[in-house]
């Protein structure tokens, strides 16, 4: 593999492994009721976003009639993803 894809792919590692660290964190900080609205609702909003995925592969591996193959370090990504965007959204929003 090439130097540059080797980069390229441990910063997107380190990132997400950011993401990752940043997601647990702000789940277990202990806050004022504000905060803690704001981490429920971007909790709530990632949950609803992954089971909702999940929901879609499992209807398509069924309609394909593919086993499902699911890589859960890619799911983890995703919701560390979805859970930080959400967290930034709904923190702006209520002014966190």
């Amino acid at each position: 593999m090439q130097t540059g894809a080797m980069i390229f792919l441990g910063v997107i590692l380190v990132l997400f492994a950011g993401l990752d660290i940043i997601m647990l964190v702000s789940l277990s900080k202990p806050r004022d009721e504000r905060s803690q609205i704001i981490v429920w609702k971007a909790s709530s909003f990632t949950l609803l976003a992954i089971a909702g995925g999940m929901a879609l592969d499992v209807i398509e591996n069924y309609v394909r009639a593919q086993p499902m193959t699911a890589n859960p370090f890619v799911r983890l990504e995703v919701a560390a993803i979805v859970y930080f965007m959400a967290l930034m959204y709904y923190k702006k929003k209520h002014g966190g």
